[in-house]
């Protein structure tokens, strides 16, 4: 038999299930990845908020595949797929040749036409994203410090998050905790407990796919730990100076977006068909139609479920996903009947809001308060890679919950002239 090459683009939640799941004789992997890490990202928020460290949260894709002989990595940036000639187009000019092609390539921010304002409001997406928003919120304390005149030290003081799902909830509360209980006693020129920390969402509420009651309790949780919460009112502008919220300017010099993503060039490289995001349109099978050798999941798919609406983008999905593609890519090369299609277990969702306080929604089980934080803490613990990564995690959050400090607060690249907004 013949070896059959298996390429995945992206080493995310879709691409590294896949890639474990799949163990067939006579079938080669090879993952490219523009980074060589794959990363936790549902807890990047954390190490932007100075609680977790980098290493915390993400793992060498080389090391995790070094007892599989039949995986390679490389690293290497994908720029398009010739479709006739099957092979992976990387942009240094090198192609890689495939008999079957996955593309979890995930997400990238989405500014919603206004991209000017990306190097005043960065997303978070990547580690790079989570090191640039720490050092600007440490440089904003630190800033403050030094300046003399009023109103700029407020501005230095107000830090603004853009978007109010379950990333801007937990960055506002975070935030918070930082500037109104870490920092108290450590500056002497400024009081760190009247920073102003303004969470915007152009909707109705914060956790807008949580039901009513929970975005309510969340709304008085964020309240309560001193963050304004501002909804109903777009955001109309951002520059260096700060934001307006419809007519309203706030000065702000430090912004931070978490009010969407588009997906990536993925579906454009093989001409599959769009949703409005940007994401590839799949079949049941998660293929590309007149295409079975390729498969797209993850965030830069759209996928329905039975009740007609699109698989959120977060990480149990594109797991669910990957485990399904590999399924089917045994099933082919066994020559058996293929898994029927694809469907989504949805397992909740799960938002924390300060120290003791989150909410959980799945079905009719809701939770929110102590318990809800507890369980958000464990399930997070739980899906870490590897034991010395779930134990540095759990002794990090166990550090801030009993003692209220952040270890993760060295300011460690050098400030350039777009930080100093």
């Amino acid at each position: 038999m013949a070896q059959h090459r298996v390429v995945i683009v992206g080493g995310g939640f879709a691409g590294l299930k896949l890639a474990k799941d799949l163990k067939c004789r006579d079938t080669s992997i090879t993952i490219i990845d523009r980074r060589n890490h794959h990363l936790f990202q549902p807890l990047l928020y954390q190490v932007a908020t100075t609680v977790l460290a980098t290493s915390e949260i993400a793992w060498p894709i080389r090391a995790l595949f070094r007892d599989r002989k039949d995986v390679n990595t490389l690293l290497g940036e994908v720029v398009g797929v010739d479709l006739e000639r099957r092979l992976v187009l990387l942009k240094d000019g090198n192609a890689v040749p495939y008999d079957t092609l996955v593309l979890a390539t995930g997400a990238r921010h989405a500014y919603f036409g206004r991209d000017e304002w990306e190097p005043f409001a960065p997303g978070l997406k990547t580690l790079e994203d989570a090191t640039t928003i720490r050092r600007r919120i440490l440089l904003a304390f630190e800033k403050a410090e030094l300046e003399t005149d009023p109103e700029t030290r407020k501005a230095l003081l107000t830090f603004s998050i853009i978007g109010a799902g379950p990333t801007g909830v937990e960055l506002a509360g975070i935030i918070a905790q930082l500037a109104h209980r870490t920092l108290v006693k450590e500056f002497r020129s400024i009081d760190t407990s009247s920073a102003r920390i303004l969470l915007v969402e152009a909707g109705p509420r914060v956790l807008p796919v949580f039901p009513e009651a929970l975005s309510e309790y969340a709304t008085k949780s964020l309240t309560k730990m001193g963050v304004e919460v501002r909804t109903g009112q777009p955001v109309t502008a951002c520059n260096e100076n700060g934001i307006s919220i419809g007519d309203e300017f706030v000065a702000s010099r430090t912004v931070i977006w978490a009010a969407g993503v588009q997906a990536s060039n993925a579906a454009a490289w093989v001409g599959a068909e769009m949703d409005r995001a940007g994401r590839a349109v799949v079949q049941p099978n998660l293929t590309v139609t007149g295409h079975p050798e390729i498969f797209i999941v993850g965030d830069t798919a759209s996928v329905k479920t039975e009740q007609g609406d699109t698989v959120p983008g977060i990480a149990p999905a594109a797991k669910q996903q990957g485990e399904y593609v590999a399924a089917i890519i045994k099933a082919r090369r066994r020559k058996r009947p293929e898994p029927p299609p694809f469907k989504y277990k949805h397992l909740g969702n799960l938002a924390t809001i300060g120290p003791s306080s989150a909410v959980i929604h799945f079905g009719k089980f809701r939770l929110k308060g102590g318990i809800a934080w507890w369980i958000w803490g464990l399930a997070h613990i739980y899906f870490l890679i590897g034991t010395r990564s779930r134990m540095a995690v759990a002794l990090s959050w166990l550090w801030v919950f009993l003692s209220g400090h952040h270890s993760a607060r060295l300011i460690t690249q050098k400030e350039t002239l777009k930080d100093e907004v």
